[in-house]
């Protein structure tokens, strides 16, 4: 089960990429309709990596301010407070890698262990669970609104 769900992952990344590549940087903080502006949703999907990397024991790797910036239940802010488009994506590629690279080392076994973060376990049971949720789930859904921010921008849907 582990290569699908990194395989929808990967399907999911490239799509993320696809759906910003024609976006100017001077774009990336625009909020048509008060929608969350790629900037934010990259480094969102960014950050989300980080959190179910420290449920799979991986230490945090994103500076202060990028979890400042992207953190859940944060607000978009001015463009001079997001990093260019190139870094957002360069980092989306190193979080893949390292999520990647960490789910491979953990056996079948382990992915039905209790999800460490109590908090969670309610929505989350086991780290399976929760690893299907961020890695599918919540970047599908901020994909959507990625989606919804360039249909309100005037810009054509892109095939995904």
């Amino acid at each position: 089960m582990v290569e699908e769900i990194l395989n929808s992952y990967r399907l999911l990344i490239a799509d993320a990429r696809r759906m910003v590549s024609d976006i100017p940087d001077s774009q990336m903080s625009a909020q048509p309709l008060g929608l969350n502006p790629p900037a934010w949703i990259l480094g969102h999907l960014v950050y989300s990596a980080q959190q179910i990397g420290g449920e799979l024991g991986l230490a945090p790797w994103l500076p202060q301010p990028w979890i400042h910036a992207f953190r859940t239940g944060s607000r978009p802010a001015e463009q001079s407070t997001y990093p260019p488009k190139s870094e957002l994506l360069a980092a989306l590629d190193d979080a893949f890698e390292r999520i990647s690279r960490q789910v491979r080392t953990i056996a079948e076994a382990g992915l039905l262990q209790p999800l460490p973060d109590e908090r969670w376990r309610t929505s989350f049971p086991t780290l399976a669970h929760a690893i299907v949720h961020i890695l599918a789930a919540h970047t599908s859904l901020h994909l959507g609104q990625l989606s919804a921010w360039r249909r309100a921008s005037g810009l054509t849907t892109t095939h995904i």
